[in-house]
């Protein structure tokens, strides 16, 4: 039954003296207001671009560099979004026009989106214009880019064929399949900071060593060759990401075409699944998988083999397969993104941290104090000679599905990694990748009951990685007239002082968003109903402890002098129907809806219990009923 009028619950008990983690929430909020206002005073012009006077788009990576220009800002929408101020909400607005007549001047863009690359660095890109979208679900602009940009990809688009349900190339975007990787040359390895990685295709009778290539430019070329035709066209699986362009369009204008096209895309990958112990990372122009590589299900381009192996294929899976989910209310799409984990997870086995060679940043934190100890390790990648590349399991990954799901099968994947971990879940490590991600662990083991102490630690460590960013930048020794090189172009992301994970965790009980393309997949999210815009109200610090649907948990304590409300909804698009909510021990009242108000008089706190049920709703990217709160 849905409530016409949900209640408006109201916070009685008194803070006299408030919890150390709200303190710090509003400490690290005021903290950030500061820091990316010194980041965009070091590094961005007037008009919002970016300090650069080289150029990008040139030589044989010349397909690379638009989304370094906009992971600068990536996470300043989700700060708005969570309590930051209108300001940084403009400055992202201004960053992302700013970068996209730079990046168009460059010849990186046709009408505002990228020519042509892999969806892997695509949806990176992407995350800043997602994250406007939600910001300001009513802009005009806005939903008409949404809506232009989904265009490219659905029948009568440039880059998708209906009949065979293929995006036609794994370079794709604005000017359509882009055939092969590089627009001058067909050398490979077109830079040696691939080595690592090994070559795609070891089985071709041209192959090589590496550096044996690296170092005949005659050989290079003939190897390249074979490459582009092999694997410059048809379907790579790292195209789902383009699911939540389309996904985001559909959630702005609740267009059916959107998401019938996301129903069929996913399908397709779902379909060359069937009948597979393991979801295949490629297809033809005639929607055969193996059709260039004789017949192997591995191979394609971010897929399997090269260069990463799971990082990219999982979180594609997820991302496409989470996107069906949400948009048709069929949750048989998630077996596409069980999958590739179950299948990685089937082979991995107590290893010694020394034997991780690739991607090793995110775990060193955790690996160095093990010296030799052997620690669950999996295998990321895929070829003819069998598993190999052995690494710590991404532990993004199952979280994102669970936190999605809430299917137990999911969690027990997720128990399974902790169990077979020699290092410490609890611990938190001040660390920072450019995904700004990172504590997926010690924050499940907070939700499980089993790391009390999480919410201070984590916040403190966010302060402390914002105040490194900004002394980075202040240390910064590259010229602030001219800014980096083409080689450079990551550094902004280093020193992007914008922390957002602990925020999300906390305030929202939410993984920070799959950094290659994912959209947000928040369990709650806050409205200000005084000011009509989403977030926080200031001085209001909030604690998700438990996000289990049957019993959903939130502390909201108001530190500052004068009343305010706000609306707590289900979900990042009101796709959660809150079917009761109660205030600290009063009986639970019926709400039946996605929203529910909360009033907070001055000085006082309030704990909600919400029962809810998962993905009842349609899901859409609106504002809510700000009467609600009234």
């Amino acid at each position: 039954m849905r409530i016409s009028h949900p209640p408006a619950l109201r916070a009685s008990r008194t803070v006299t003296d408030p919890p150390t983690w709200a303190r710090l929430q509003r400490e690290l909020f005021a903290a950030q207001e500061e820091a990316w206002r010194i980041f965009a005073a070091r590094y961005t012009e007037g008009d919002g671009r970016l300090v650069f006077r080289d150029r990008v788009g040139q030589g044989l990576d010349g397909r690379d560099g638009v989304d370094d220009f906009y992971e600068a800002f990536f996470n300043w929408p989700t700060l708005y979004l969570l309590g930051g101020s209108d300001d940084v909400l403009a400055a992202a607005r201004r960053h992302w026009r700013g970068v996209t007549a730079q990046l168009a001047e460059m010849g990186m863009l046709i009408d505002g989106f990228e020519r042509g690359y892999d969806w892997f660095h695509q949806g990176e890109g992407l995350l800043l214009f997602y994250g406007l979208c939600l910001a300001e679900p009513e802009d005009g602009e806005l939903r008409e880019l949404a809506a232009r940009f989904a265009d490219l990809y659905l029948p009568g688009g440039p880059n998708y064929d209906p009949v065979h349900r293929v995006i036609r190339a794994p370079h794709n975007g604005a000017g359509g399949p882009r055939w092969g990787f590089a627009d001058d040359d067909v050398y490979f390895p077109w830079s040696l900071a691939l080595r690592p990685y090994g070559l795609p295709l070891d089985w071709i009778d041209e192959a090589a060593s590496f550096d044996d290539l690296a170092a005949d430019p005659a050989r290079a070329r003939a190897y390249g060759k074979v490459m582009w035709e092999r694997m410059g066209r048809g379907d790579t699986i790292v195209n789902l990401a383009a699911t939540s362009l389309v996904a985001n369009a559909a959630l702005l204008g609740g267009e059916p075409r959107h998401a019938d096209w996301v129903r069929a895309y996913v399908g397709a990958w779902r379909e060359r699944l069937d009948g597979r112990e393991i979801v295949p990372d490629n297809a033809g122009l005639h929607g055969v998988v193996g059709e260039y590589l004789d017949g192997r299900w591995y191979g394609g381009h971010y897929g399997w083999s090269w260069p990463h192996g799971l990082p990219p294929v999982g979180t594609a899976a997820i991302v496409g397969a989470t996107n069906a989910a949400l948009l048709t209310g069929d949750r048989s799409y998630l077996e596409l993104a069980r999958n590739p984990l179950d299948a990685v997870l089937r082979e991995a086995a107590p290893r010694r941290p020394a034997e991780v060679s690739t991607i090793t940043k995110r775990w060193r934190p955790h690996l160095r104090e093990l010296a030799d100890e052997p620690t669950l390790l999996a295998p990321m990648r895929r070829d003819d000679s069998g598993w190999f590349d052995h690494n710590v399991f991404p532990t993004q990954l199952p979280v994102a599905l669970w936190h999605f799901s809430r299917d137990a099968a999911d969690r027990e994947r997720i128990d399974r990694l902790r169990e077979g971990s020699s290092w410490d879940w609890t611990a938190v490590h001040t660390q920072r990748t450019k995904e700004e991600s990172g504590h997926e662990e010690p924050w499940y083991e907070y939700l499980a009951g089993r790391n009390p102490g999480y919410p201070e630690r984590m916040l403190r460590s966010a302060a402390d990685t914002c105040a490194e960013r900004v002394a980075a930048i202040e240390n910064d020794p590259v010229d602030p007239a001219v800014g980096p090189d083409a080689f450079g172009i990551h550094d902004w992301q280093d020193r992007n002082p914008v922390v957002t994970e602990a925020l999300l965790q906390l305030t929202t009980g939410s993984p920070q968003v799959l950094y290659n393309g994912g959209l947000a997949q928040m369990h709650v999210r806050y409205f200000d109903a005084g000011r009509r815009r989403p977030g926080l109200p200031p001085d209001v610090a909030a604690l998700v402890s438990a996000i289990d649907p049957e019993r959903t948990v939130i502390e909201l304590v108001n530190l500052g002098g004068t009343e305010c409300s706000l609306v707590v909804q289900g979900g990042a698009f009101a796709e959660h129907r809150i079917d009761t909510a109660g205030a600290d021990d009063s009986p639970p009242r019926p709400v039946g809806g996605p929203h529910v108000g909360v009033r907070l008089p001055a000085r006082t706190r309030v704990r909600l219990t919400l029962a809810m049920t998962l993905h009842a709703g349609r899901p859409a990217a609106a504002t809510p009923p700000w009467e609600v709160a009234g």
